[in-house]
């Protein structure tokens, strides 16, 4: 009976190819997942750009651009200087929140990590699924916040696309980081907390978004210096509408947020086979 038992689940599981095709598994369940919430996400991505270009791009950008003159900020007008900062920030914070919450259900809520790796599933492909599920959802925000700045004019959709590359390197780089800091996260209220008052707060508000951070007393530029959201705002206000930037200081930018990168999954995958072991 047992030899026949075995034999009927082989025929019904792939045990070579659940193992090859992991990540994909993985990468499907939380697009699935996401699929159940799809208009509210479309809905957000559509509505947080809008209200957020008509009340600082055109509100504030009108005040500004009245006092600055005909030399603008940075030399354009303030909702094209807004523009880079604001795609990169949804991009980071949308990447942000799919590597967070579900690393946290997956490990402390419901275990869903846990049920995955009883199958042939490892901890590095539950990572990852999860991690390029995440770059997928952050790809159609994106898309969409690029769309509506280009609505308003804070853009040249021929000239600016690159910038939407720029976004998303520093999304993927920083939410290897994140993925990593949330599987480790054993207190999951403080962990929140933290992020939330001390990390997505100061990074929005003191890495050179709504005015260049030169224009900041010196010892809050090292916020912006080590934020990400600088790094990436920097990239993207060079390749939108050609913002000075030493050649030097742009290889300074790409391999710091490559070394986010390269910690952050190396980290990412030590922590979830650790605690998927344990």
């Amino acid at each position: 009976m047992s030899s026949f038992t075995r034999q009927g689940s082989l025929k019904l599981i792939d045990i070579e190819k659940a193992a090859r095709r992991g990540t994909l598994y993985v990468m499907e369940s939380r697009l699935r997942t996401m699929g159940r919430f799809i208009f509210s996400l479309i809905s957000s991505s559509v509505l947080n750009p809008f209200f957020y270009l008509v009340s600082l791009g055109i509100g504030v950008g009108t005040f500004v651009n009245s006092k600055a003159g005909s030399a603008g900020i940075d030399g354009v007008k303030y909702i094209v200087f807004l523009a880079p900062a604001l795609l990169a920030a949804v991009a980071i914070q949308d990447f942000m929140s799919e590597v967070t919450f579900p690393v946290l259900q997956g490990f402390k809520w419901e275990k869903l990590y846990f049920a995955m790796n009883a199958t042939p599933l490892t901890g590095r492909q539950i990572a990852l699924g999860t991690y390029f599920s995440s770059m997928i959802r952050t790809i159609g925000s994106i898309v969409i916040y690029f769309m509506v700045l280009v609505g308003f004019g804070a853009v040249n959709a021929k000239d600016a696309w690159p910038m939407a590359l720029t976004s998303l390197y520093a999304a993927a780089c920083f939410g290897a980081i994140m993925l990593a800091a949330a599987a480790a996260a054993e207190n999951d209220d403080l962990f929140l907390n933290l992020m939330g008052r001390l990390l997505i707060m100061p990074l929005f508000l003191f890495s050179g978004t709504f005015y260049p951070l030169n224009s900041m007393p010196a010892p809050l530029r090292l916020i912006g210096w080590v934020s990400p959201l600088w790094h990436s705002t920097e990239l993207g206000r060079w390749v939108s509408y050609g913002h000075h930037i030493s050649p030097t200081m742009i290889i300074v930018h790409f391999i710091y947020l490559l070394l986010l990168l390269v910690v952050g999954l190396s980290w990412a995958f030590n922590r979830f086979e650790y605690r998927l072991s344990k």
